[in-house]
């Protein structure tokens, strides 16, 4: 990103608030003594921890094979990192408790059409995210819904404040680099818990990563004069809407479960699992099969994650 740092005197004004260590060029223009050079881009701020996930991803340890049982659970389950996860998720019960779900509950005062206003902005700010996984996964009918969907909602629906597209008949639909990535055949890779973020696999938070840094279009615009308040803001209005959009199914199925973090694991490949066949139901053949002597409700979880599928389809 390209930056200036204009020196008038002892008074410096850097356009990028960073300190100037070095610079790439400089001229007088007959008042202030202005230097340029270039700040690191996002992308290359984070990819020291995207490798660092990546490894750690690698060297998640194996349960042992002496256990038969264990491991198909093991397996099955697929969160190598559960001790570290759990800590995430204490921390993310922390942050929701002090200042996630303060601002919700605040937020939550507006009547609930404006609040609809907000998410319906937002859906069709992220719209370029969706057409661009659309196309490609080879899916030209729905590629084609979402640009319709973007132009109606930008035009007549006013910046997206009115989902006018839905009253035409093209339903909302949502596409994310990590389905795209399963498309194109990526297993899920291992679970994972981040605070703020929720749950997710590590395929996923490679999609979220490319999502946010490549195809968000407001993040091209932050890019443009690096103002990070407009990034916070982006990413705090983003997490409100989203919780206050799943409080009643959350609320609900925290009530019901007995190990929370076990039901938000399985709650989340079930909404993904319905993601990634575009909300068709499960065919037989995805369907689990059991032994003669298997019980095939002995690995029911203590609630059902529809609530939650619901809540976030909607």
């Amino acid at each position: 990103m390209l930056c200036y740092a204009d020196f008038n005197n002892i008074t410096a004004n850097d356009t990028c608030g960073g300190s100037l260590t070095s610079f790439d060029s400089g001229y007088y223009d007959g008042s202030v003594m202005r230097f340029q050079y270039f700040e690191e881009t996002p992308i290359k701020k984070l990819l020291p921890a995207f490798i660092m996930a990546l490894l750690l991803f690698g060297c998640a340890s194996k349960q042992p094979a002496d256990d038969p049982d264990a491991l198909a659970d093991w397996t099955e389950i697929n969160d190598p990192l559960e001790p570290f996860n759990r800590s995430m998720y204490q921390l993310d019960r922390g942050l929701d408790t002090v200042l996630v779900r303060p601002l919700v509950i605040t937020y939550r005062v507006l009547p609930q059409p404006t609040r609809q206003a907000v998410s319906n902005v937002i859906r069709n700010a992220r719209s370029p995210i969706t057409l661009t996984n659309d196309v490609l996964q080879g899916e030209g009918r729905r590629a084609g819904t979402t640009f319709v969907r973007l132009i109606i909602n930008s035009t007549i629906g006013i910046a997206g404040l009115f989902d006018v597209a839905s009253e035409f008949g093209l339903p909302y639909h949502y596409e994310d680099f990590g389905q795209t990535l399963a498309t194109w055949g990526f297993s899920e890779g291992a679970f994972l818990y981040a605070p703020i973020l929720g749950p997710l696999s590590a395929r996923d938070a490679v999609g979220l990563t490319v999502d946010t840094l490549m195809l968000d279009p407001t993040t091209w615009y932050g890019w443009a004069d690096n103002p990070m308040w407009h990034q916070i803001a982006k990413f705090g209005i983003l997490v409100i809407d989203t919780r206050e959009n799943t409080w009643d199914a959350l609320e609900e199925l925290e009530k019901s479960s007995i190990d929370y973090y076990a039901t938000l694991r399985s709650a989340y490949r079930q909404t993904r699992g319905k993601e990634l066949r575009n909300g068709t139901p499960q065919t037989i053949d995805d369907l689990p099969t059991f032994d003669d002597n298997e019980d095939p409700f002995s690995s029911i979880r203590p609630a059902s994650p529809a609530i939650v599928t619901t809540a976030i389809n909607e």
